[in-house]
């Protein structure tokens, strides 16, 4: 049930945000990501303490990614880590991009 429900909301069209509202990183990553002009249904932020099996999903980032924290940002279906990691790509220049080559903007 925990891998149906992570692999539901990741598309090859779309960013999926795992997110836990409390965490000052899942923050960042929202108003990072909501500079940009998504096209409609191209960009979720999935709040997992809404989940039964938060526990599980992380486990399932651990075992999928290497690491059960959040946010874990799935450009297309792609996981390219965490807030650092989004962030990292947005100075270099490489975010824009990708967010284009997968038809999200």
């Amino acid at each position: 049930m925990t891998q149906e429900f992570v692999l539901s909301k990741i598309k090859s069209d779309k960013v999926a945000v795992f997110i836990k509202p409390s965490c000052p990183y899942c923050r960042k990553a929202e108003k990072l990501l909501k500079k940009y002009s998504f096209k409609k249904g191209h960009l979720e932020f999935i709040d997992i303490t809404t989940q039964d099996d938060m526990d599980g999903i992380q486990d399932y980032f651990q075992q999928t990614t290497g690491a059960r924290t959040v946010p874990r940002v799935y450009i297309g279906e792609v996981c390219i880590g965490g807030y650092t990691d989004l962030d990292a790509l947005e100075g270099q220049g490489k975010l824009s991009p990708k967010l284009t080559q997968i038809g999200a903007l």
